[in-house]
């Protein structure tokens, strides 16, 4: 039986320190990672990191791209089993709920027909601001799943929701999506 493939995508946020726990605890559970990291993404945490407890090279936006005829964004697509964005910003949540694709994870989850699950991390003023609302009820409305935000002390100094939910969540919610009770 092959493993499950899951493409973690990174965004720009502080949060984006727990990702390589995220990345770790995937892989512990004998699942196949993929990380892919937008540019803002890659101000928080090195892409060396995420390639090392991935166990597999990391797609960066600001190296996207490859020498053999596939793009890359179409092979992580084809193979992934689960889209998991985490931390998940405001603006890739806009993007996504937009059909944008500027850049290698927003076409990944373009390209994709595997399920995709997004965990906030954001002020909790943005979670809350209707824009931010609509394009969740947007998603949602079209498959997606979401986990978190949670609440508690923010990075901005504020107290409230928009918290990253802790890694031990984040990949259990995604082990339900690819292991569903039968």
């Amino acid at each position: 039986m092959t493993s499950p493939v899951v493409v973690l995508g990174v965004t720009g946020s502080i949060a984006a320190y727990k990702a390589p726990d995220i990345a770790s605890r995937l892989v512990k559970e004998g699942i196949e990672v993929h990380v892919v990291m937008t540019a803002a993404a890659e101000r928080f945490i090195t892409p060396l990191t995420l390639q090392t407890l991935s166990r597999n090279p990391v797609v960066c936006a600001s190296a996207a791209g490859r020498a053999d005829w596939k793009p890359v964004h179409i092979e992580l697509a084809d193979r992934a089993s689960l889209l998991l964005i985490a931390p998940a910003s405001a603006n890739v949540i806009a993007e996504l709920a937009l059909g944008l694709a500027g850049h290698p994870l927003a076409e990944i989850a373009l390209a994709t027909r595997a399920p995709l699950l997004l965990a906030p991390a954001m002020n909790g003023n943005m979670w809350h601001h209707p824009a931010t609302q609509q394009n969740v009820i947007t998603l949602k409305n079209r498959g997606a799943h979401f986990i978190g935000p949670g609440q508690g002390i923010l990075a901005c100094g504020y107290e409230g929701i928009g918290r990253l939910l802790e890694p031990v969540d984040i990949v259990a919610a995604a082990k339900a999506l690819l292991f569903p009770a039968s």
